[in-house]
C-alpha cells in the first residue's frame, strides 16, 4: 500500500514531538509501542501500529545506554516497522527484522547530534557563569529541536520520499531471505526480555516470574491484559506492604529513641 503525502507529513510530525521528548525522556513517547501506535493511526490501521509496536517494544527491552554506547533506535524501530509492514504487506516479525538498518540511522542521528552539541558547551559554560538561565534554556531547546528536526527529515524521506524504492528493493528479496528475517524477528523479543531480565531479575523476583509463566502456560492465555492487571495488582499488594512497613518501623524507632532519652 502506498502513504500519501498527508500521511507522511503527519507521520513527520509524529516523530518530531516523540523525537523532542527523546533527549529527556520526560513521556516516554520515542518508546516503539507509542512511535507504532501513533504511525498506525497516521495510516489508518491501528491494529497494525499496535502488532507492530508490541513485538518491536519486546524486543528492545533491554537496549539501554552504558557509557558512550548508541544501541539501535527504538523510534526508528517502532515507526519502520509499522511502516514496512504496511507498504510491503509483510508480517509484522519480518518487518521488524527489515527495520534495523532504519534503527542504525535513528543510531546515527544521535551520535552525530551529541558530537555537534559538544560545540555548544562553551556558550552554555558562558552563561552559567553570567546566571543567565534564559541563554541555558534557549541552547536547551535550539539543540533538541535540531535533534527532533533530524529525525523528522530522516523519517519523511524513509516513509514518503523514498518509500517506492524501499518496497521495491524489499520485495525484490528471495522468499528464504524474507522468511530468515521472520525467524529472526520472532526470536529478537526472546533476546529483549533475556537482556531485561538480565539487568532486572533478583532473587526476590524469580517466584514472581514462576508465577507468569505458570499462569500463561496453564490458562494458554492469549490475552495477556489479564495478567497484566493481576501482575499490578500484586505490585500494589507489594508496594503498600512495604509503605507501612517503613512508617511502622520509623514509628517503634522514634519511639525506642525517645525511650532512651527518658532513660
Amino acid at each position: 500500500m502506498q502513504i500519501t503525502l498527508m500521511q507522511g507529513i503527519l507521520i513527520m510530525l509524529v516523530v518530531f514531538i516523540c523525537a523532542f521528548d527523546k533527549p529527556t525522556e520526560a513521556f516516554m513517547w520515542f518508546r516503539p509501542l507509542v512511535v507504532a501506535f501513533f504511525t498506525g493511526l497516521c495510516l489508518g490501521d491501528v491494529r497494525l501500529g499496535l502488532s507492530a509496536g508490541a513485538v518491536t517494544e519486546l524486543s528492545y527491552l533491554g537496549l539501554l545506554t552504558v557509557g558512550g554506547t548508541a544501541p539501535p533506535d527504538p523510534l526508528f524501530a517502532g515507526l519502520m516497522t509499522t511502516v514496512l509492514a504496511y507498504t510491503t504487506g509483510q508480517d509484522v516479525s519480518a518487518a521488524m527484522g527489515l527495520a534495523i538498518p532504519f534503527a542504525l540511522i535513528g543510531q546515527w542521528i544521535h551520535i552525530a547530534a551529541n558530537t555537534l552539541f559538544a560545540g555548544f558547551l562553551p556558550a552554555v559554560d558562558k552563561a552559567a557563569r553570567r546566571g543567565d538561565e534564559k541563554a541555558i534554556g534557549r541552547i536547551l531547546f535550539t539543540s533538541q529541536f535540531i535533534y527532533a528536526g533530524a529525525f523528522a527529515l530522516a523519517a519523511f524521506l524513509s516513509v514518503y520520499a523514498l518509500q517506492d524504492g524501499i518496497a521495491a528493493f524489499v520485495n525484490s528479496f528471495p522468499e528464504r531471505l524474507i522468511h530468515g528475517f521472520e525467524v529472526a524477528g520472532g526470536l529478537m523479543p526472546a533476546v529483549g526480555l533475556a537482556l531485561l531480565l538480565k539487568v532486572m531479575l533478583k532473587g526476590e523476583n524469580v517466584p514472581y516470574l514462576l508465577i507468569g509463566f505458570v499462569l500463561m502456560i496453564i490458562t494458554n492465555c492469549q490475552n495477556i491484559l489479564p495478567i497484566a492487571i493481576l501482575a499490578g495488582a500484586a505490585a500494589w499488594i507489594i508496594y503498600t506492604g512495604d509503605v507501612r512497613r517503613k512508617a511502622e518501623a520509623a514509628v517503634s524507632k522514634k519511639a525506642e529513641e525517645d525511650y532512651s532519652d527518658g532513660i
